[in-house]
């Protein structure tokens, strides 16, 4: 069964009541009654375009974190070939919030590195919810290491609320790994290609989204904190969450006007979650180009064009 947000109520209502008359039909039925169908599937698909036309910044947190959204290991399974998975940081332990390997997409072969939050509980707890510790972040330094020294492209798929806050996290370096792999992203002379699937929160998100080309999905977030902490930052409050959401820009159309991200690829009427396929092939064309785009760079160019384009960010027109 689908999973409804709680804004979706009204959707809901209509299209449980679509999928009673469905379970009532036979080839047999009566005007009357295929009539009425027709009546309410149009209903329901109009209470769904209009609102997801006019979605709240909270309301589109509630989308990015949808548990049906497409997660990383679909974009790998549908996008990416012969994918082979790489594990371990080479100092203390191996992090399944982020995964990273080589593969092909489009026909050439990259590097493809992401979080990854896990589709049902056994898999939100191994993934531990997305949320890499130092070790997720030294592990996606020795790959982007790997792909520098290689030529391959680096491709990355944020989703994550942030970065591991736990004691041990702290204990054995989470801010400095943090920092070591943003510097690493800087400095690679290999393009990097960055897309928000969901969540972009934190440093635990720039660490692998400081890249030559930075996308967002229709409905995804990207922001300094989650807006629960940030209403607890700010007002002491995280019930204000919903004001947090609204006055922090977190929205990818908020975020491409101030010039942060690149590109906005839509979603479908309802979110990538109601047609995954229609994202995945979409988000794989914007990526295959954004790569192809830096063909004809040397790698020098290549960190000079990602130098400046952050450098670039925050000063007025």
């Amino acid at each position: 069964m689908r999973t409804y947000l709680d804004f979706e109520k009204p959707i809901a209502e209509l299209e449980s009541k679509v999928a009673e008359l469905k379970a009532l039909a036979t080839d047999g039925d009566s005007v009357p009654i295929n009539d009425e169908l027709t009546r309410l599937e149009t209903k329901a698909r109009e209470a769904l375009e209009e609102t997801y036309a006019a979605l709240t910044p909270w309301q589109k947190t509630q989308v990015a974190r949808h548990p049906e959204r497409p997660h990383f290991t679909h974009y790998v399974r549908d996008l990416v070939r012969d994918f082979t998975p790489m594990a371990g940081d080479r100092y203390f332990a191996e992090d399944e919030a982020i995964i990273g390997g080589i593969g092909r997409l489009a026909g050439r072969s990259v590097m493809v590195i992401g979080h990854e939050k896990g589709s049902d509980t056994e898999g939100r707890i191994k993934h531990n919810f997305g949320m890499a510790r130092p070790e997720g972040y030294r592990k996606a330094v020795r790959l982007m290491e790997l792909a520098d020294k290689f030529s391959l492209p680096v491709v990355s798929l944020v989703d994550t609320a942030g970065a591991y806050p736990g004691i041990g996290a702290e204990e054995r370096g989470q801010a400095e790994a943090i920092a070591r792999s943003t510097e690493c992203c800087m400095r690679l002379g290999v393009p990097i290609v960055s897309l928000i699937i969901g969540e972009g929160g934190s440093g635990g998100a720039v660490a692998l989204a400081t890249a030559n080309r930075i996308f967002m999905l229709e409905h995804s977030i990207y922001t300094v904190a989650s807006p629960e902490a940030a209403a607890s930052i700010l007002w002491r409050d995280s019930a204000r969450a919903q004001d947090a959401a609204t006055n922090m820009k977190i929205t990818a159309q908020d975020l491409k006007r101030l010039g942060i991200v690149d590109g906005i690829i839509p979603e479908p009427v309802g979110g990538a979650h109601r047609d995954p396929q229609a994202v995945l092939q979409a988000a794989g064309d914007v990526i295959a180009n954004a790569i192809a785009w830096f063909d004809d760079y040397t790698p020098d160019q290549i960190r000079k064009e990602r130098r400046e384009k952050f450098m670039a960010m925050g000063r007025e027109a």
